[in-house]
């Protein structure tokens, strides 16, 4: 006995077949991508080095992706305390960094004509994985120190391993005075830093991955 009169099927039918406005899934995945975004910006300044796991190891060359003096300072210190052959200096005619590596190239001219190679061409990470790729193959070397910031060393590995899969790469990151990591997300220049990082380092990843897959080995 239907005790809710003959209206009742017709009405559970028709409430069951309303379907949601597709704005509202379109909210929906909004907000789950943000989620997800804003969960792996943790992780990613979680994740970035805070200081040298390996500074013994002697590699074939070192590669400095300028971009401040302490990656030129640093890069030039190891190649001084005989870590590598060659120091390849990626980026340096980019803007005042080329001030700075003439300073040094008159300071240092001996350390400069036998040892160190300038890239003047690179104008971001992209092309610095190119220019040392080309480098690298040119010298015959199988193994890079890769110097640079902290912050820009997950994405650099990235775009350096794409273009040279089989050369070894050990990571020697610089500590900007800059960069807060340590409670970063109060120091708003920090913060933006790192959120626009993330996202570069994200599509570095979504590049690789996909000449991956078209050419069978990132290449």
């Amino acid at each position: 006995m239907n005790v809710f009169g003959k209206g009742w099927h017709r009405l559970r039918f028709r409430r069951r077949g309303k379907r949601r406005p597709v704005w509202v899934w379109l909210v929906a995945v909004v907000v789950a991508a943000s989620l997800a975004w804003l969960v792996g910006l943790v992780w990613f300044a979680a994740s970035l080095p805070r200081e040298v796991t390996d500074r013994e190891t002697v590699t074939d060359g070192i590669v400095v992706l300028t971009g401040g003096a302490e990656r030129i300072e640093t890069g030039i210190a190891l190649l001084a305390a005989h870590k590598a052959e060659k120091l390849l200096l990626s980026g340096a005619g980019v803007g005042w960094h080329r001030d700075g590596v003439d300073a040094l190239s008159d300071r240092l001219p001996e350390l400069f004509a036998c040892c160190i190679v300038i890239d003047s061409d690179a104008a971001d990470t992209v092309g610095n994985a190119a220019g040392t790729a080309q480098w690298a193959a040119a010298e015959g070397y199988h193994s890079l120190r890769v110097v640079t910031a902290n912050y820009h060393m997950p994405r650099s590995l990235v775009e350096l391993g794409r273009t040279m899969p089989k050369v070894r790469l050990i990571a020697h990151s610089v500590a900007p005075g800059h960069v807060r990591l340590d409670n970063w997300w109060v120091w708003p220049g920090t913060a933006s830093l790192l959120a626009r990082e993330y996202t570069k380092y994200l599509v570095s990843v979504a590049r690789a991955e996909v000449l991956r897959a078209v050419t069978g080995d990132g290449t």
